[in-house]
């Protein structure tokens, strides 16, 4: 698949116009999930299931999630309509540079490819891989902080922990040092660079032969890259669900909504084994199922949304450059 068939995430646009859509696509798609991603945090961070024997639980308080509707209902009656859209300051930054950077990171890196290389050299599928894995690596490293932020605040409960960003920021600071907005990166990157090489892959893989699809409330583009998103998620799970775990560790590991979060402290190898010692192998994919879940419109919205906005940057441009100047 060459540049000229008309591979959008590539070779369409201005970086700038690439940059806004990529933006654009990250904004929405994060509103319109945040009530999973609260969810799936909560499910990802809890030890304990109903299946376990009352004797082994040591809840300490903690709420048992079970289920998706359960769980959002749960939160509900518990800390009102915004206890499903919590951290999604944070979030909603993070996924405007995250995107913008991932996007950017992409279409640059496969021009780079194409430049050293040759167009046709690489196979799409392996191009695909590389330039996916680079704006995963690349997005991570810029936006970990805030993705740290996020997974705090949406797992905090009525006990308010961070007040708001910016004391949040001040307060990390001040306890865990600028050590503590970067717990769990290496987890991070250890999934993000499979996960997005896996998803763009596929992606491109699937896009031209489903493009031409026409589907009632979809387009060919968005069930491409929400086939990508579930496939690439699946695989690469249990780094999140150790990110996840890692993030809330330090000082105020007892004071979220699950309270008896273990210590991890011995990295991410040491995590996961630890982690299948206390849970058991389905330990390590906790949150999984409503993560798949939030895949689907997640990556229809955020690829259906960037293709649109896109198109929409690029005939602003065309319409300035069309415009005479006297």
């Amino acid at each position: 698949m060459s540049a000229k068939s008309g591979d959008r995430l590539k070779d369409e646009g201005t970086t700038l116009q690439v940059t806004a859509a990529g933006a654009t696509a990250g904004v929405i798609s994060r509103f319109v999930i945040a009530p999973l991603d609260v969810v799936k945090i909560r499910l990802q961070l809890q030890t304990h299931s109903l299946s376990d024997p009352l004797s082994v639980r040591n809840l300490h308080g903690s709420p048992i999630y079970k289920g998706i509707l359960p769980t959002i209902l749960s939160i509900f009656r518990s800390e009102g309509i915004t206890g499903l859209w919590k951290g999604n300051l944070p979030a909603e930054l993070l996924y405007l540079c995250y995107f913008a950077v991932q996007f950017t990171t992409y279409r640059q890196t496969t021009l780079l490819l194409h430049s050293t290389l040759g167009e046709n050299t690489l196979p799409p599928s392996a191009e695909s891989f590389i330039a996916g894995a680079a704006a995963g690596g690349a997005g991570t490293l810029t936006t970990y902080p805030l993705d740290l932020l996020r997974t705090r605040f949406a797992a905090q409960g009525n006990d308010k922990i961070y007040t708001g960003l910016l004391p949040a920021i001040k307060q990390i600071h001040a306890e865990e040092s600028y050590r503590g907005f970067f717990r769990g990166l290496a987890p991070a990157l250890g999934q993000i660079i499979p996960f997005m090489g896996t998803f763009f892959a596929v992606y491109e893989t699937l896009r031209p032969k489903l493009s031409k699809l026409e589907l009632p409330f979809s387009t060919g583009g968005a069930l491409a890259g929400t086939i990508a998103s579930v496939t690439a998620k699946t695989g690469t799970f249990p780094l999140d669900l150790v990110r996840k775990r890692i993030q809330v560790q330090g000082p105020t590991r007892g004071r979220y909504v699950h309270k008896n979060i273990p210590e991890y402290t011995h990295g991410t190898l040491g995590t996961m084994r630890e982690i299948v010692r206390r849970e058991g192998l389905r330990g390590l994919y906790r949150g999984l199922t409503v993560s798949l879940v939030k895949a689907a419109p997640a990556s229809a919205v955020t690829m259906w949304t960037y293709e649109r906005a896109l198109k929409f940057y690029g005939s602003l441009g065309q319409k300035e450059g069309g415009v005479k100047r006297i």
